[in-house]
């Protein structure tokens, strides 16, 4: 169990978190036409706009409730039904998702009464469902921000098994997946792979790999999202087979999938190294009732011969680490089943996580204190989002960029980083990084004094022995 330091600072020098209204507005980007709208002044909605795009790199879709001065004293209830209102009439999306933000939330919002104003006004839009979510972000973080997204989502979107007669098992072969905000659309992919070799059919909540992948499109202007998880599957979930629930933070949502429709579920914490993708093959294996396929069973020995390749140089590496809850305990227990240290770590909340982890101490706290920990720590390598690459720079170790955002380096978003062959790339990048900047646990060459350039002069003593004496540089 780690050792929990907490916040001492009355601010942040060097934030590390990003707002729970960014992180449950990527929620709501991973789902078929929707279109977050977040409740708050225009420049919160801007700021967060500015981070997807540049992670991204792609147009994002995201309005803003607009609240200015006057409605941020006197209620911005109206702001949200006109809002919503909108939407509907141009952009006709099939969900549109409602965070609050730091104002609102100071201000006091009730989101679920103007919510239930708008329908009683304009029962014309009925069609299209509203999920709304409060995201103060002067509390918790992107991860926790994104997980109550989804949670609101199965809560509005999935029917009691009850009432729409769904039976677990009446789809043999579609598995869901509650997938955490620490997987990348590039990690969505492999995980699709992954269940698709079994012959399993596999439903993303929410589906990032699909909207934000990074591909071209016949529609040159899209005021919604494209691709994602369409809200018609939510009615089926409770006919799976089986759900998956990858992350720590996505286990409330999938407690309530479960008690809605009655499907088996599977946790996972992670999804990277040998042991945590083997525990994903065998549950595939139980869910299908084949065998592993032999290109699984192919990959999985590739990565144990990258594991021997590699351990020389990743042995006793140390490493600092920066990151939400789930993305922290994921990397830090991949990093130590390789042989390396964690010599700090910082988060930016708390979580019961943290209670399984193998970690000394984790600060919860900002940049500046992973800075000051893996400098006294003497650490070999960092392990962030790009905010954290001053620090490294600082330090004068490499940064190995992980998380949201990437600004500084092209196709973050797509890198994978669970399953074996993700996981084998992963520990030949982590090992080259660290052979790059200090050779780490590398032999040095040897080199003999008889070898040295002619500064070095032969001179015979009195008895005709003769000195070797170093000429002064």
């Amino acid at each position: 169990m780690a050792g929990i330091i907490k916040r001492k600072k009355a601010l942040s020098v060097n934030p590390l978190k990003s707002s729970q209204t960014v992180g449950a507005s990527l929620a709501f980007l991973g789902l078929h036409r929707a279109i977050p709208m977040m409740h708050g002044s225009q420049g919160c909605t801007a700021f967060g706009k500015v981070f997807f795009v540049r992670h991204f790199r792609e147009p994002i879709p995201l309005q803003t409730t607009a609240m200015d001065q006057v409605s941020s004293v006197m209620g911005a209830d109206d702001n949200i039904v006109e809002g919503l209102k909108t939407i509907c009439e141009k952009s006709k999306p099939a969900l549109i998702g409602l965070p609050t933000t730091g104002l609102a939330e100071t201000q006091g919002a009730d989101i679920r009464g103007a919510t239930k104003t708008f329908r009683d006004k304009y029962p014309e839009y009925e069609h299209i469902k509203v999920i709304p979510v409060n995201t103060p972000d002067f509390s918790g973080c992107f991860e926790t921000g994104y997980a109550a997204a989804v949670f609101e989502t199965i809560n509005i979107l999935v029917p009691d098994a009850k009432d729409a007669g769904t039976k677990p098992g009446k789809r043999m072969r579609q598995v869901n997946i509650l997938v955490s905000s620490a997987l990348t659309p590039g990690d969505l992919e492999v995980l699709k792979d992954i269940v698709e070799a079994f012959g399993l059919r596999p439903v993303m909540i929410p589906d990032l790999s699909d909207s934000l992948d990074g591909h071209l499109t016949d529609d040159d202007f899209s005021p919604v999202t494209i691709g994602g998880t369409p809200i018609t599957e939510f009615e089926t979930l409770g006919d799976a087979i089986a759900s998956l629930v990858i992350g720590p933070s996505m286990k409330k949502s999938g407690d309530l999938l479960n008690e809605k429709t009655g499907v088996t579920q599977y946790y996972f914490d992670h999804l990277m190294g040998l042991e945590a993708v083997d525990k994903l093959v065998m549950v595939l294996v139980d869910i299908s009732g084949q065998e592993v396929p032999a290109k699984l069973e192919r990959h999985r020995a590739q990565l144990q011969d990258a594991m021997l390749d590699t351990h020389f140089m990743i042995g006793q590496a140390k490493v600092g680490i920066a990151g939400d809850p789930d993305l922290l305990f994921a990397f830090s227990e991949f990093m130590l089943s390789m042989g390396a240290e964690i010599v700090a770590a910082v988060s930016p909340t708390n979580a019961s996580i943290f209670k399984l982890s193998q970690i000394k101490e984790i600060k919860i706290g900002d940049l500046e204190d992973l800075e000051l920990m893996a400098k006294a720590s003497a650490a070999e390598i960092l392990i962030g989002n790009s905010h954290l690459a001053e620090s490294a720079n600082r330090i004068g170790i490499p940064l190995m960029r992980v998380g949201f955002p990437q600004f500084d380096l092209l196709g973050g978003y797509q890198r994978s980083w669970i399953g074996y062959q993700a996981s084998r790339q992963a520990v030949f990048d982590f090992a080259n990084i660290l052979m790059a900047n200090n050779h780490h646990h590398e032999v040095k060459p040897y080199r003999s004094f008889l070898a040295q350039k002619p500064e070095y002069l032969i001179e015979g003593d009195e008895d005709g022995t003769a000195k070797t004496h170093a000429h002064s540089r």
